[in-house]
């Protein structure tokens, strides 16, 4: 295992308490959700939160999945925070997205933001389209291979970058649609209020009937 991402690293990572509110929800999942109809959802490698509250804010049942505990912690606050309703809709689960296998074809919508399984992204996008229910969208979103990041070591690490083809070329056509392949950049604000830009893949596609 690599020791980057071992369930140690992410405890390590997301030590300490919880505190103010959640991020905002990722722009591509916005983005692209939000003309879906509310369904069931896989939020795989949830972190903090964001996008599962988000998805059940928007009327999704949402199982949302991190390795660490400390990450599912500061979550549930926040979806505490956010209100009766969307706890109700979210049911938390610590586990290792490097081998872990969700339900096949159970799920109207999975994602994914910016994993980094200590398994090949192939596997993991192998099992998280199998989750993926006939006429379910997959939506994956990571490190475009020209952004990396200066003084952030982990992304340098074996298939943290990766395209939009790349994630492609591993869905069967014949099962598959391809809704967006592409790369976008994005402003953040880091650290001591540095704005700079991030760019991203993003992938969703529509599992055929």
């Amino acid at each position: 295992m690599t020791e980057e991402f071992s369930k140690a690293y992410w405890e390590g990572h997301y030590h300490g308490p919880a505190a103010g509110h959640p991020k905002p929800p990722n722009p591509h999942l916005v983005a692209e959700a939000s003309a879906l109809t509310p369904g069931t959802a896989l939020d795989a490698g949830c972190g903090e939160g964001a996008e599962a509250i988000w998805l059940a804010s928007q009327g999704w049942q949402v199982t949302a999945v991190d390795i660490a505990d400390g990450a599912l912690h500061k979550a549930r606050a926040h979806a505490q925070a956010a209100g009766d309703t969307v706890v109700a809709r979210i049911d938390w689960l610590q586990a290792d997205l490097s081998d872990w296998a969700p339900p096949v074809a159970r799920f109207d919508l999975v994602c994914s933001h910016y994993a980094h399984p200590t398994s090949s992204r192939e596997s993991l996008v192998d099992r998280l389209a199998a989750a993926v229910a006939p006429g379910g969208t997959l939506l994956i979103v990571g490190h475009h291979p020209s952004d990396p990041r200066p003084g952030v070591s982990h992304t340098a690490a074996r298939d943290v970058h990766f395209t939009a083809d790349d994630v492609a070329a591993g869905l069967d056509p014949d099962r598959w649609e391809i809704l967006v392949a592409e790369d976008r950049h994005r402003p953040i604000t880091g650290h001591h209020d540095h704005a700079h830009s991030l760019h991203d893949t993003v992938l969703l596609a529509r599992k055929r009937d």
